[in-house]
């Protein structure tokens, strides 16, 4: 029963500060009239170096942001996937505390082999955006011209009749928004090791996401009933939440179920032979915690750096949760090209010993 009611609050974790983030773009992309995104559509190169860039940045939170802007069509596919090779989840604030040289090298490796692959990726690919967008994702209506996305005067007029919409979504955020500020949701102990070692005890996540929060109930507590129910709710409420929510549990569910099961740090330790093709399929279980065992071996002196590495590239934290839940598609082939790079890593580590 404590292992659901664990998923769950991650869950809700995970899918509150998803829709945080789906919210803000939405809004900053009607509120600019598209032009903050235009900059990046139609310059791969750019895309790429941009999602590097945030993903590299330690933590899930950055992995969350392109993933959403993936899957709303503005970044390619080649962007992502460089994203998803750069990131290292919330494991990178525990290697840099642990094993800071090793860290920076591992980074660095992954940001070369993230630029790369996502620039090989788009050359390839006929057509590297995200098939999933409808037509009209992110459509602009007479009333979002100009001004009349938020005016201050309209503020008043909107509280006085405030719908059941707005009245919900300020409720969700409000209750995320305490929930993470008194510590209801918290990551399980491998997170918090993660976060005790961050360079300070509150956190960067912890922060991020309170502020991202409490933006987002701004703009839900000021923007007209027209944007809030055409691009807030009906797009990003009634669309997304649903579906980022169950495969979000659903896929914590089982993998928590085969953690408990299965003592993995213990298999490593007693089959030396296997840890590399133990690295790789640890790496495709799509949270942060299990790959900390990787670290702490590495750290020990027990499994060389190319295994080290090969588990770093693979795995991708909680970032792309909600990238199963919205392309299983483009999530299997992110998985497939990022294993196949790691086999290749791994046997000239395993052939020339590093």
């Amino acid at each position: 029963m404590e292992m659901i009611f664990d998923s769950i609050k991650q869950t809700l974790m995970i899918t509150s500060f998803v829709m945080v983030m789906m919210l803000l773009i939405e809004y900053f992309n009607v509120r600019t009239g598209g032009r903050w995104t235009r900059g990046l559509q139609g310059h791969n190169m750019k895309q790429i170096l941009f999602a590097m860039v945030i993903a590299v940045i330690p933590g899930c939170l950055g992995t969350f942001a392109i993933v959403s802007l993936y899957t709303h069509g503005i970044l390619t596919f080649g962007a992502l996937l460089a994203a998803l090779v750069a990131t290292t989840g919330d494991e990178a604030f525990v290697m840099l505390s642990v094993i800071p040289g090793a860290a920076v090298k591992i980074m660095l490796i992954l940001l070369a082999l993230g630029f790369a692959t996502g620039f090989l990726t788009d050359l390839i690919f006929k057509n590297p955006r995200y098939t999933g967008v409808t037509e009209g994702h992110y459509q602009f209506h007479h009333e979002d011209e100009g001004k009349d996305i938020w005016e201050a005067h309209r503020v008043v007029d909107v509280w006085k009749n405030i719908s059941f919409e707005r009245a919900f979504l300020l409720f969700g955020l409000l209750m995320f928004i305490f929930g993470m500020a008194t510590g209801f949701f918290h990551h399980d102990d491998l997170h918090e090791a993660a976060i005790v070692n961050a360079p300070n005890e509150w956190g960067f996540m912890w922060v991020t996401f309170i502020a991202g929060a409490t933006i987002a109930t701004f703009v839900v507590g000021t923007v007209p009933d027209h944007f809030l129910e055409h691009h807030l709710w009906e797009h990003i409420i009634k669309k997304h939440f649903p579906r980022i929510f169950l495969w979000t549990l659903g896929a914590l569910l089982i993998i928590s179920y085969a953690l408990h099961s299965v003592n993995i740090e213990s298999w490593l330790r007693t089959n030396h032979l296997m840890v590399l093709f133990i690295a790789l399929l640890v790496g495709l279980i799509p949270i942060s915690g299990p790959h900390l065992i990787f670290t702490t071996l590495f750290a020990s002196g027990t499994i060389p750096f190319s295994v080290l590495l090969v588990n770093s590239l693979v795995q991708d934290g909680h970032g792309a949760l909600p990238l199963f839940a919205e392309s299983k598609k483009s999530f299997a082939y992110a998985k497939l090209i990022k294993v196949a790079m790691g086999l290749l890593i791994g046997l000239a580590g395993y052939f020339i010993g590093f």
